[in-house]
């Protein structure tokens, strides 16, 4: 991989956050989804996982945003090191989990299966020790503390 050349995926991806920032969730959605498209099943994981995490983020079914943050979760699993650090991810590839099983703690909560739920916060707060000390980590941190404490209130 030529590591000067631009990575098309990740632009895209940043075209479509942006468009989710201006409220063009549909078009995000479009664009997400012919990315994956090029990308595959079987593609760049890191590709797979950052497209699969922001398609979870534009869906209006809560079953399929489920179903897109499940390939971001197993997409992560095959994340090199090496490849993690040729992208600028900032951190260890396990500074991506906590993100991750919140994202799918909450899917199971607001899904009703409130066991599969505490099994990923309680995942999601095991991981968290590989987060930095940045503003994106103490969101990430935020939201487990609020997962924690409406699984309480459950």
């Amino acid at each position: 991989m030529d590591v000067d050349a631009p990575d098309q995926t990740m632009s895209g991806l940043g075209e479509a956050i942006e468009m989710v920032g201006r409220g063009e969730r549909l078009a995000a959605r479009e664009l997400l989804l012919e990315l994956w498209e090029g990308v595959g099943p079987t593609g760049d994981p890191l590709h797979r996982c950052a497209l699969a995490h922001h398609l979870a983020d534009v869906q209006d079914d809560l079953v399929e945003e489920l179903a897109w943050d499940e390939r971001a979760l197993l997409a992560a699993d095959s994340i090199t090191a090496e490849r993690a650090a040729e992208a600028g991810v900032a951190g260890s590839v396990a500074g991506l989990y906590p993100s991750l099983h919140l994202n799918l703690g909450d899917d199971h909560r607001r899904l009703g299966d409130l066991d599969a739920a505490r099994r990923h916060l309680a995942l999601g707060q095991d991981a968290a020790g590989a987060l930095g000390e940045d503003g994106y980590s103490a969101m990430i941190r935020r939201g487990l503390e609020r997962l924690a404490a409406r699984l309480t209130d459950e």
